[in-house]
């Protein structure tokens, strides 16, 4: 639990380097700290991990390739962040403190081994985002962005705690080994309480990840906050949603996969068709990218509906695609917001001629996030797809395959703006370090879904 450590302690370190007015030191402490957290969680990569803490906390091969995807999106998000929040505030060091107190919670979410800490560790996460939302304390929307998801972070909460209370009044445990123990000693004398716990968790955790009906919040609060607030929420924060909610269900509820699996499935197809469809209508690039991580979000149900051994490797594969895909997008969202004022898809129009580069790696993003092959989100779709047939879900598949095409409609809108429509535009400035970020995601996009076998089977 070293990485837990170090990520806890090093936002109090960053809070008294601003006290003390260290202000340039700032991003460079905390990228070094991220990669000694890194590295101390992969030194930990096969290490035969036994719960800990009294059965608190398991910091297995699961949580270790997970927490490595959410430190490294963390560090390309904040090598972003360089004069970013020198514009909203002179007090930057409670920004960089904040995000990481998140992905404490985040690390918790991950390798939790007790339902208790699966509470402590969203609250944790979920607090820090509450601020982070709403940063901008002068500009309304971010003040809207930040009091919906309070509002909607605290309805969904309750669903989830309440859960918790009655799985725990049925099974007498709190450990997910406990809970799994109740469900296999009682296969037919199950607790009424217990069911319904379990559906309540499942209204908790969907309204966490963003899957509808439960995604209503999503939109506003994506397009209210700060794009790089925007940015971790969309791609960290989903990312450790589903990591714990297929923790759960596979640790715990996979022998009642026939009772809760209809109910995600339903989930799944409703969470696909209004994030998709509703992409279709929208002028804003920003906005779109909203609902498209709700329809991502139904697309990685697909591993929890067809739960089985390669549930963890699929939604590992998909989502580390579509983080660093999302990365790209959001980045270059945020250097043509600095330019044209907008983030609408006009503000795209004649990219390619004056930042080939810039068009070249947002064109992979959006391949990529739509899914076509040679990219890594075709290589994550492709193992969603696998595990669904697996388990003989045909229609499921020819729904999802459908989806997919309507996708190619939105994502293509960009890419034929910044190379078939024409624009009178000043070349777009794009910072040494953005160059990096998006460079190296790109590149890491395309060696993924070349060589896929360069992450899959990790788990």
């Amino acid at each position: 639990m070293t990485t837990l450590i170090i990520i806890s302690v090093l936002p109090i370190v960053l809070l008294y380097m601003g006290l003390y007015k260290a202000q340039k030191a700032l991003l460079p402490v905390t990228i070094l700290g991220l990669l000694a957290a890194l590295v101390a969680a992969v030194l930990q990569w096969n290490d035969n991990a036994t719960p800990i803490y009294h059965g608190m906390m398991l910091f297995n091969n699961f949580s270790i390739a997970f927490s490595v995807t959410s430190i490294l999106s963390t560090i390309l998000i904040l090598l972003l962040s360089k004069g970013y929040f020198e514009k909203i505030s002179s007090h930057i060091a409670e920004y960089y403190a904040i995000i990481l107190f998140s992905l404490a919670g985040i690390i918790v979410m991950l390798s939790y081994h007790n339902l208790v800490m699966l509470f402590i560790g969203i609250e944790i996460m979920s607090v820090s985002l509450y601020i982070l939302a709403g940063i901008r304390k002068n500009d309304f929307a971010s003040n809207e962005a930040a009091l919906k998801y309070f509002l909607m972070g605290a309805f969904s909460t309750g669903f989830l705690l309440f859960g918790i209370t009655l799985i725990y009044g049925a099974s007498g445990s709190f450990d997910l080994e406990g809970i799994r123990s109740y469900v296999a000693g009682n296969p037919h004398n199950i607790d009424p309480i217990f069911y319904t716990g379990i559906l309540l968790i499942v209204i908790g955790l969907c309204f966490k990840v963003g899957a509808a009906p439960f995604h209503f919040w999503t939109p506003d609060v994506y397009e209210g906050s700060p794009s790089l607030i925007t940015l971790f929420m969309s791609t960290v924060v989903k990312v450790a949603g589903f990591a714990a909610f297929l923790r759960l269900f596979s640790a715990s509820f996979i022998l009642m996969s026939g009772f809760w699996s209809p109910v995600l499935l339903v989930i799944s197809v409703i969470t696909l068709f209004i994030g998709n469809i509703t992409a279709l209508y929208q002028q804003s690039f920003k906005r779109m990218l909203a609902y498209s991580s709700i329809s991502h979000a139904g697309y990685l149900l697909f591993a929890i509906v067809a739960i089985g051994a390669t549930s963890a490797n699929s939604i590992f594969v998909y989502a580390t695609a579509y983080s660093i895909a999302s990365i790209v997008a959001f980045g270059a969202l945020i250097l043509v917001r600095q330019q044209t004022g907008s983030d609408n898809f006009e503000g795209f129009n004649g990219l390619a001629k004056k930042n080939p580069f810039l068009a070249f790696v947002l064109t992979v993003s959006m391949l990529s996030l739509a899914g076509i092959p040679l990219t890594a989100g075709f290589i994550g779709k492709f193992y969603m797809f696998s595990g669904a047939l697996a388990q003989l879900q045909f229609w499921l598949v020819i729904i999802a395959v459908i989806n997919a095409i309507i996708s190619i409609f939105y994502y293509f809108r960009v890419i034929i703006a910044m190379y078939f429509r024409s624009a009178d535009r000043a070349e777009v400035e794009i910072p040494a370090y953005y160059k990096f970020v998006l460079g190296f995601s790109a590149l890491a996009t395309l060696i993924i879904g070349i060589y896929p076998a360069f992450i899959s089977g990790l788990i």
